[in-house]
């Protein structure tokens, strides 16, 4: 059928329509991202007020089922939680001190051990000294010293500020995450007035719980296990401390990127310190980096992919963009936050595509089951079978052709 001067227009006028919408949902995105980039402090004070608050919600739940007042369940909590994590910090700062004071003690060591392939560089640059040809006169060139802050330490902080931010978040956190939890009910209610009409609020928070609980059990599940078998590994080559080391290369290890760095460097440093040769120290880095091997392949997919539901594509390029927004601690938060982005895709059915890009599984889209039916539609029809078609110039081509244009 012909179409006509107004319905041409009209589907001008859709196309025109969908991209001008699509070009606003790019603007939109792009003032979120910098919004977050920009006031990163504001944002990472709320994320990691709400991600704590989600774990330790259960457990104030437990103690309002049992006659305790929400009030002072959250406060109970919370001042536990407090006191673990300082207890944490003093005791990684107390032994960090004792590493710095027996640092010195082991110079000689270190020197020692050295010393063998500092002679030959040595040597290497005698001879090349004396190769120089003495009839040729010294050019005297302008020395030109570029002096460069190292940019990890600002890595590092990006997304706090500084140490003074760092503090001010840390002191503000707990009280957004008792105000949260007491007033629980009434975030519910107001999510549902918001967003009730378009998605179903009681069930997309119970998804985001859920994720966020599940990825932080699947670590802990994981960080328990290395930091166990690397301890074993420590204790069996005398290497002390043995069991602070591997809690923390275990720990370490389950950090994107960095961490089978960091978690091969620390004890592999301690066992240069401790012994005159390198065996232990490759023994301790092969047994490492063999355990993340494991962890990425096996422990991981199993333990915390399942739970958060995103493939390992969208896994890792949200931790490249989460850690290039907000420095490590969006490396810490960068899965939770990509699986919460497809949580919020799969509840609105215009984010389909977004939801199947980060999705571990994806779901076959429109499009694809559109093709299949008119597939079956075109291998049924008549121009598919000639032997069928009715002949030329016939009552019933003229009356079907007529059936055809009216349908359309």
């Amino acid at each position: 059928m012909p179409l006509t001067p107004l319905t041409s227009r009209n589907a001008l006028q859709g196309r025109l329509l969908a991209r001008i919408a699509l070009s606003l949902r790019l603007v939109v995105i792009f003032i979120v991202v910098a919004f977050c980039f920009v006031a990163s402090s504001v944002c990472l004070t709320l994320l990691l007020s709400v991600f704590l608050a989600i774990l330790v919600d259960p457990a104030v739940s437990y103690l309002y089922r049992w006659r305790v007042p929400r009030s002072l369940a959250a406060a109970f909590i919370i001042l536990l939680f407090m006191a673990g994590m300082g207890f944490g910090v003093a005791a990684s700062y107390n032994k960090g001190l004792e590493f710095v004071d027996e640092l010195p003690q082991f110079n000689a060591r270190i020197s020692d051990a050295i010393r063998p392939l500092s002679d030959k560089i040595q040597r290497v640059q005698d001879t090349a000294g004396s190769l120089t040809l003495t009839n040729t006169p010294p050019k005297r060139v302008a020395e030109v010293k570029i002096h460069q802050s190292a940019t990890w330490p600002s890595y590092i902080v990006r997304g706090v500020g500084s140490v003074w931010g760092a503090v001010v978040i840390a002191g503000v956190v707990p009280f957004l995450m008792f105000f949260m939890l007491i007033r629980k009910d009434h975030m519910s209610l107001r999510f549902e007035s918001w967003f009730g009409k378009r998605i179903d609020v009681p069930f997309f928070v119970g998804r985001v719980g859920k994720m966020v609980r599940g990825f932080v059990l699947g670590n802990l599940i994981i960080g328990a296990i290395m930091s166990a078998i690397t301890v074993g590994v420590l204790t069996l080559l005398h290497i002390q401390p043995a069991v602070p080391l591997g809690i923390a290369s275990g720990i370490l290890n389950l950090v994107p990127f960095l961490g089978v760095v960091l978690a091969t460097a620390l004890p592999a440093i301690a066992a240069l310190l401790q012994f005159s040769s390198f065996g232990p120290a490759l023994m301790v880095a092969a047994a490492v980096i063999l355990l993340h091997l494991i962890s990425a392949n096996i422990l991981i997919p199993r333990l915390v992919a399942s739970r958060v539901e995103i493939g390992p594509v969208a896994a890792t390029v949200g931790i490249l963009f989460w850690g290039w927004l907000w420095g490590v601690v969006g490396l810490l938060l960068a899965v939770p936050l990509t699986a919460f982005v497809k949580i919020v895709a799969d509840s609105h059915p215009s984010l389909f595509h977004i939801s199947n890009l980060l999705s571990e599984s994806p779901r076959p889209t429109r499009p694809r089951l559109f093709a299949r039916a008119k597939t079956r539609a075109h291998r049924s029809s008549p121009e598919s079978h000639p032997e069928l078609a009715p002949e030329p110039n016939s009552k019933s081509n003229a009356v079907v052709a007529a059936t055809t244009e009216t349908s359309y």
